[in-house]
């Protein structure tokens, strides 16, 4: 067994691998060990670091500003998932149909957005939302709707969906390309058997396509968790969490914990803290999409 490791073809592997892993372990997993030990000190960048145990911990538990910008996080990220994987599954299942034409256009039009940097994303959505000269209000006045114009981006109850929305439209392509590729690892004749059973439009979506798929979305609704958790840069452009903290989230919250504040300690308490709770929402997530289908 260790001569396998030993082989030409095994050492060439591991050659090709390494700057990837040497890559991640530096950008990723060596912040996160530093992050876990600053956490348990009293520091604001310079001179001495107390050291403070347990105390960030217990100071972040009681932290109101933390948990409402959690709060805020998971509204955000029902949002996304309902309309990233939602819609992405809808599109995948029509451009499966035999009388969509011109396939390719349509997957490479839908992915173009996920190219885009998301400050890209953040700025363009800002003029589209701006309630004086944005495209979205000048649209609905145009057509006749002034009571539809709304302050998209200042208003409180509305600021958390407004800011889904380019998100939702970003990614889309994203979750297309992987819905179509386990759709497109079913066995055809199981479709079309359904269809001569008369399971057909949104009953063959939900009854037939849905169940073989159910580990890959799964997976989509993991993906979608983890990566609208750690959201940043697009709301900081477009709401800088405002306005007041109704679009604070916990990623700007530790911004300006560690970089406003210079509560370098705190903050990486602050940043653990959003790996555990992203840990537990994917955890939950993949316990209840395992459990239902243990249940069927």
């Amino acid at each position: 067994m260790a001569s396998s490791y030993l082989q030409p073809k095994t050492r060439k592997i591991y050659a090709i691998l390494l700057p990837g892993i040497l890559i991640y372990l530096l950008c990723c997993f060596v912040p996160l060990l530093f992050a876990f030990f600053y956490s348990f000190f009293n520091w604001n960048g310079g001179g001495q670091k107390e050291f403070i145990g347990l105390g960030n911990y217990a100071q972040l538990l009681s932290d109101r500003m933390f948990w409402d910008a959690f709060i805020n996080n998971i509204v955000f990220i029902i949002w996304t998932v309902i309309g990233q994987i939602g819609i992405a599954l809808v599109v995948a299942m029509l451009l499966m149909s035999k009388y969509v034409k011109c396939k390719t256009f349509h997957r490479t039009v839908l992915f173009f957005p996920v190219v885009l940097s998301a400050v890209v994303v953040g700025f363009l959505w800002r003029i589209i939302y701006n309630k004086d000269y944005g495209f979205l209000n000048l649209f609905l006045n145009f057509i006749g709707k002034e009571e539809w114009i709304k302050p998209w981006l200042d208003d409180p109850d509305l600021v958390i969906t407004s800011l889904a929305i380019p998100k939702i439209w970003q990614y889309i392509g994203y979750y297309l390309v992987i819905l179509l590729a386990a759709i497109n690892s079913i066995d055809m004749s199981i479709l079309d058997s359904a269809e001569i059973d008369g399971a057909v439009g949104w009953k063959k979506t939900v009854y037939i396509v849905m169940p073989l798929i159910r580990n890959t979305l799964i997976v989509t609704v993991m993906l979608c968790i983890s990566g609208n958790m750690k959201t940043f840069d697009q709301i900081y452009v477009m709401t800088g969490g405002g306005p007041g903290t109704s679009s604070m989230v916990v990623a700007i919250y530790a911004y300006q914990v560690s970089m406003e504040r210079m509560d370098y300690g705190y903050g990486s308490c602050v940043a653990i803290g959003i790996l555990i709770l992203s840990l537990l929402l994917i955890l939950l997530s993949k316990v209840a999409g395992k459990g239902r289908n243990s249940d069927d």
